[in-house]
Parts: C-alpha cells; structure tokens; sequence
C-alpha cells in the first residue's frame, strides 16, 4: 500500500503520518465504536504521548526505544487516574470532561517553557536507530499493523464482546454480573494506551513535540476520521485518515482559509454517507450492517443438547433463599412500598401480583439494586445485599428480567445468549482467546436458544426479532445467569398464545430446580402455575398464600381484578373536543393499496390492503412478526414504502417526513408508551398541543388518574398510566386517526376496562386503528377486523362475524396449540 500511495505521488512522510493517526483513530473508535463512550478530548494522550516520548529522549535515554516505552507507560498510568474521575459521569458530561483534561494539559505544556519548550515545542530530536524516512516509515507501519492486529484479536475476545454489551445496554451487563465500571475503565486505559502509542510515534516522526494537538481546535480530529471512515466498521478509521490528512493536505496547498472549503465537504459526506466510506462502500456491494467484528456464527452443533436447570437440592426447602422484612420505599410524598416483610423458598414458583402502580417493579428494583430502599433489610442466602452493588447481587444468584424488554439490540441473538452464560465463565473477562472458540459456552448457549425456540434465528440481530421473539430471547439471556433466584417481571407480555403455551410451560419447570418470583397480569396462568401468591396493593402486602386462598380474597378482588368481569360502561362524562377537520359519514378517511414495505432491503408487507371510516374503529390482528407494527410505522413514515399507496382523505402521505403525516391528522400512540421519562405529565401532554386538538382538561376528564399524577415524572409512572399517558398525548394533537400499538400489553385486568372505556368513547369521534395480540380484548369494541399472516392480509369483515367464528381464530391466531 505504502508502494501504491508513493506511485501516486503522496510522500513517504504523509502515508507515515496516515499510519500513526489511522491507530489514533482506531484506538478511539475502541471507545466509542465498542464500549459506547465518545471523549471530546481524546487528544490529551496523543499529545502526552509525544512529549513524553521526547522528554524521555532528551532526558533519559537518547534512543527511539526508551521514548515509546515511556509513552506507552505513561499513558496506561495516566489513563488509569484520568478514567477513575471522568467516567464517573456519562454521556455529554463523560465527553465535555476529556475535553476539559485536553485543554489544561495544553494549558500546562503551552506555559511550561523550561520543560515542554512551550509555544515552540521540543525540536531537533536525535532518532540514532532509525535515521532515515524509509527505516522510520518502516517501523512505523510494522508498530501500526501489529497494533490493529492486537485490537482485532481483542474485540473478538470475551473482553471484546463484553465491550459491545456494554455499549449496547450497560443496565443489562450490570444485571448479568458484570461490573460494568470496571469494563468501562479498561476500555478507557486501553484507548489511552494506543493512543499515547500513537502520538510517541508522531513524535518520532517530527523529530520533535508541539503543543497545538493538545489545543481544542484539534481535540476533534480522531473524531472527524472516525466519523468520515464509519464509526461502526473496524477498517472505518483507515479511511477516515486517509481522507482527513490528504483533503487537509490538498486544501492548505491551495487555500489560506482552507477550513472554509474543508468544513462544508465534511458536512455534505456527513449527510451522504452517515455511516461513512467504509459503509457506503458495504452499500454499494450488497452488504449491509456494521463490520465491528468478523460475520458469522460458531458452528452449531450436530445435536443440541437440550436445557437443563442447575440443581438446586442442595438448598434446605424448609429455609427461606431471600427473606425481606419492613422494606420500604418513597419518591417525595408518594409511597411505593410501605414496610413488605416476606419470604421467598427455595424450589417454590412464588408469584407477585396487583394493579399497575402497586409497586411490584419498584419492589423488583430493590431487590436487584437498581433502586436503594429508604428503609428495611433484604437477606439473600443469608447474606445481607441490602446495599450491595448489581452485579455483586447478580454473581450470588439472583438474575431478573425486565418489564420492559431488556436485551442487546445490536448484536445477534446467539450472541446475546453468549454473553449473559459469559458472565459466569472465568474466561469472561480473556483479552486473547477467541470468544467464539469457547466450546462449553456456545453449547451451552445453543441449549438455551433451543429451549425458547430461536435456534434457527441465531444469527439475527437481536433489533431486528419481533416483538414476540425480543421476549423470548431476554428470557433465554435471564436462564443463562443459572441463578438460583429467577425474577422474572412480566414474561408474557406481549406474547402469542403458542408462544405463552411454551414459556409458561417452561417457567413451571424451572420452579423444580431454582426459586422463581413471577411479576404477570395473566390470571388464570398465575392461578395454574403458582404454589404461593402474594399480592400488592398501593405499596402494601395485602395478601400472601396458596392462590386458591388469594384469588378468592375480597380485599383481593376489589385491588387487583375491579370489574374486569364486566363490560366497560361508556361513561356519562362528555366526549372530547371534535377532530379539528370533521369527516362526513361514508367516506374513505385512509385508504392503502398494494402496499409492500420492510427493513434494509427486506419485505415484511406484502401487498396489504385496508380501509378505513372515518370515526371507525378497526383492529389489525395477527401473530407475532407478521407484520403489524410494520404496517403502522409504514402509515406513520418511519419504515420506506416499496410499492403501493397510502392515502389519507383521497390524498398520498407515503413517502412524506413523519411529522408532516402527523400534522395530516394521523397520530401514532407506539408500543412501549415511549413517553419522556424526565418530564412530568403535564409537559408530556402540553409538549405536543396543538390548535385543534384536546385540551389537558379533556385529558384529565378522559383518564382522571393523569389529574392525579400531572406533578409526576413520568418515570415514575405505573405502566398502565404510562399508557394513559401516551394514548392522552396523542390526543393532543388536531388527529382524525389513532393508531394504538398493543395499548393492553402487560396491564392489569382493571387497567384494561379503565382502557377501553375511553377506546369507546373516543370511537365516532375519531377513526381508531387497534394492533393487539389477544382478539377478545378488542373485538368487542371495533366495527371490523383485518388477520394479517406473513405480512398479507388474510381475512378482513366484521368483528362479530370473526368472534363468532373460533375455528377461523384458531387458524389463524394460533390460539388454539395443535
């Protein structure tokens, strides 16, 4: 290469200096490409690097040799106190910190003549091994090469891929028995390490150290070559470098101003290939995604071994695993726990249940970590954890899953599963051995996938399952700790009926083998599968027992189930304020034709066709992956359409930016509520008023609870207020369709009639597109029914026609387990 860029007229010196800062650039994108943290001043060890080079050659030893070793030293010590204090913050303030620590060791070198030369440096050092351009451009490519090479092996490495976890969910690391700090710490030595490399070598290059790498104007330089070359692909940082060095090289020649050609070129290939050359290059020959680490799986093993739970009969069943006494827990004024003394056994499947906002996640936070209690005590296998770190609680055996779906987004389902039986590995923390070369933990790791069913879907990023599938891998990352405490919060949210079939089938039998505290609103499934209920209510055990005893408890009925036996009354309240542009009867209101729509070149829609009234409600039904959200994102323009139309009152909105086709009248309340959990209520709701909409006093008069807790972030709220909340929101925009995504997932009983009172209300009002998973939730309260199977539509008509018929539900639900 060296060869072919001096054949093409670039110095020997500049494709040096490329080498030197594509490893600057390589050992920042470690940082932010691997371990998910990006330093403003990434810059203060490529600059210490150089003059400590040349200190140590000026004042300790006069060869290369002794230069590199002292920055390379430096840099490791130095990193190792720098990272104690910045990574103490995260995000914007974890960056503006390097960014501070740059610009005072420039402050130091700059005035620190007698040292550092100040503003003119330390000149004229002697380079005795390598004297010429040729031998020190030897050297400096073969140091380059062996250092990429040792990054390479490194992220491919447990290190590595614990790296990306951290990057993609540092919660979930922590919850697996990681000690999430110290990842982070040694991903910042070691950037600082590489870098320091670096910047000794750029000292040997100059023969000489200057300050201006330390100032601001280039603390951004590794950054801008990351970005230019691809932040997400290994090989970004070469062309980065390359690009950055030579256009700067080219544009001073030319320009006294260069910059101001420089910075509007920087800014057009920033929007024409936001994932930079190496990824538009990926483009351009057919492959898609991030190159981080080599493609490809470990080979799957001719016969998977099937999943089997750890014994746990060495644990006495007559000694409660965690006891918890006078555990109590308060935000302000507002009290989510009040003095919960309780017992879990071992080998005993315990299950807690209450109205959404009883506290049962809260509880659930105290006893992993996530959240300290004001007061009370928690004993796990006699051991105090009340105070005790997450990952610490995690290593003694207690493992959880998440309400809200909790896994790596960014790296495969296999390769999530890998990572959480990693953490109990005592390679798991290995800088050398290859990850995949593990043969204990990739079996392993096939085992759990098999026992949820994704086996065949392994090499699939984890973004990219379905809803239904997100769920069960998270279940498999929990198993995969072989914890003798499950918590597991909600695991059937959101599930098909098959799908609950089978993990219920399999929760039951993990209760033979570990202790399991079950979170579900499912009833009748708690009923079947529980030895012992107990129940929460406004922060209060108010039951605690076997669930024949518990379900028949009236304090029981009148907290947890309210009148969900009966049909929800519309209330006698007025209706909301009337769509800003009224509809007349009869109308088309959206019409969609032919539509063919899906991820990255693939096609999840099929040719869909659908209909609506205006102010009729519509439910959109079907199993998990075929296609339902897809098809709402797709109304909403945030999945491209292929081919087909979509037209709101006879007029096309596809292709149109998403807030233009809300400004249309089409107003999306998403799965997973996804309100702003920093803001409260109120400025949830009034962040998106509009002329037209309703009003926060129609709100309130909708959903009264929102009155109640308009003061309250909205972190702090229950998830079926979070619901309340989102749907409110949605209505405060001038819409004339609501497009509800799985508005019942994972809400109680009484939740759910407080729901579709207002869904009947609203219906008339405004047209109502339903996605859920359940058909007996919402077919009493919409008009017709559209049963989507492999992105098509394969029945449409009535929703009375469809309840009545439960073969054809059968069919094509699955709600029947053949």
């Amino acid at each position: 290469m060296s060869v072919l860029a001096v054949l093409a007229g670039i110095p020997l010196s500049r494709v040096t200096q490329i080498g030197i800062y594509m490893l600057y650039g390589a050992g920042v994108n470690l940082l932010i490409a691997y371990v998910g943290l990006t330093p403003f001043g990434a810059s203060v060890f490529f600059g210490c690097g150089s003059y400590v080079a040349a200190l140590a050659m000026q004042h300790v030893a006069g060869n290369e040799a002794m230069g590199l070793l002292a920055a390379l030293l430096f840099s490791l010590v130095f990193s190792v106190v720098l990272g104690l204090v910045v990574l103490r913050r995260r995000g914007l303030y974890f960056s503006l910190l390097t960014l501070a620590a740059s610009q005072i060791v420039f402050e130091v070198v700059f005035r620190w003549t007698a040292l550092t030369g100040g503003e003119n440096g330390l000149q004229n050092l002697p380079r005795p091994l390598l004297p010429n351009a040729l031998s020190f451009h030897l050297f400096a490519m073969a140091s380059v090469v062996l250092c990429l090479w040792l990054l390479w092996r490194l992220v491919h490495a447990p290190l590595g891929r614990a790296f990306q976890g951290v990057r993609d969910n540092e919660a979930r690391m922590a919850s697996l028995g990681y000690d999430t700090f110290r990842l982070k710490l040694v991903g910042f030595v070691l950037t600082g390490s590489f870098v320091g490399f670096a910047g000794g070598l750029l000292a040997l290059m100059l023969q000489g150290a200057y300050p201006n790498n330390l100032s601001w104007q280039h603390a951004g330089d590794a950054l801008l070559m990351v970005v230019i070359g691809g932040v997400h692909h290994a090989l970004g940082p070469l062309w980065g470098a390359a690009v950055f060095i030579l256009l700067e090289d080219w544009l001073s020649a030319l320009l006294e101003n260069w910059w101001l050609v420089f910075a509007p070129v920087l800014i057009v290939f920033a929007l024409a290939a936001p994932e930079g050359l190496h990824g538009l290059l990926r483009r351009a020959t057919g492959r898609g995604g991030w190159s981080l680490v080599r493609p490809g799986l470990p080979p799957r093993p001719a016969a998977i071994r099937p999943y089997v739970a750890a014994d746990g009969a060495a644990l006495d069943p007559a000694v409660p695993l965690l006891t918890i006494r006078g555990l109590s827990r308060h935000f302000g004024s507002l009290h989510v726990a009040r003095e919960i003394d309780l017992d879990v056994m071992p080998r005993q499947l315990h299950s807690l249940i209450g109205p959404n906002g009883a506290g049962k996640t809260t509880f659930f936070n105290m006893l992993t970590g996530i959240l300290p209690p004001n007061a009370g005590e928690i004993r796990f296998l006699g051991t105090d954890v009340t105070r005790m770190a997450v990952h610490r609680r995690a290593r003694l055996g207690l493992a959880r899953s998440f309400q809200i779906i909790s896994i790596f987004p960014h790296l495969t389902a296999f390769e999530n599963v890998r990572l959480a039986v990693q953490a109990r590995s005592p390679h798991r923390h290995g800088i050398w051995r290859d990850a995949h070369a593990l043969r204990e933990i990739n079996e392993e790791s096939w085992s759990l996938l098999a026992a949820v069913g994704l086996e065949a879907r392994a090499g699939e990023t984890a973004d990219s399952l379905p809803h239904g599938a997100r769920r069960l891998l998270e279940i498999a990352v929990t198993l995969a700790t072989d914890a003798k405490l499950l918590l597991l919060d909600e695991p059937l949210a959101g599930l098909a009926e098959a799908d609950r079939v089978v993990v219920s089938r399999l929760i039951r039998q993990l209760a033979t083998s570990h202790a399991v505290l079950l979170v579900e609103h499912d009833l009748d499934r708690v009923v079947a599968l529980s030895d012992r209920i107990s129940v929460l209510h406004q922060g209060r055990l108010i039951a605690d027992g076997p669930p024949s005893a518990v379900v028949g408890d009236p304090a029981v009925i009148a907290a947890y189930l309210g009148k969900s036996g009966e049909a929800p009354a519309v209330s006698a309240a007025p209706p909301l304020a009337a769509p800003a542009v009224p509809s007349q009867a009869g109308e088309e209101l959206l019409r969609v034709e032919g539509l063919v729509a899906g991820y990255g070149g693939s096609k999840v829609l099929d040719g869909i066709d659908l209909l609506v009234r205006p102010g009729e409600a519509v439910a959109l039904l079907g199993r998990n992956g075929v296609g339902k959200t897809t098809l709402l994102r797709a109304i909403t323009g945030t999945v491209p359409v292929t081919e087909g139309r979509i037209l709101l009152q006879g007029k096309p909105v596809q292709g149109q930016p998403t807030y233009a086709i809300n400004h249309r009248g089409i107003a999306l309340v998403p799965e997973g509520r996804r309100l702003f959990p920093n803001l409260t209520v109120r400025d949830n709701l009034l962040i998106a008023a509009r002329p037209g909409g309703a009003s926060l006093e129609d709100a309130f008069r909708l959903f009264p609870r929102l009155r109640e807790r308009a003061s309250v972030a909205a972190e702090n709220l229950s998830g079926g207020e979070r619901q309340m909340g989102a749907i409110a929101r949605a209505l405060m925009t001038p819409s004339r369709l609501l497009l509800l995504d799985e508005p019942f997932e994972g809400l109680a009983p009484a939740i759910v009639a407080e729901l579709t009172e207002a869904i009947l209300r609203l219906r008339g009002e405004r047209a109502i597109i339903l996605v859920e998973h359940h058909a007996e939730k919402v077919l009493p309260v919409v008009e017709r029914v559209y049963v989507l199977v492999n992105g098509r539509v394969a029945h449409a008509g009535p929703s009375a026609d469809f309840a009545a018929d439960h073969a054809l539900q059968a069919r094509l639900l699955g709600v029947v387990e053949a």
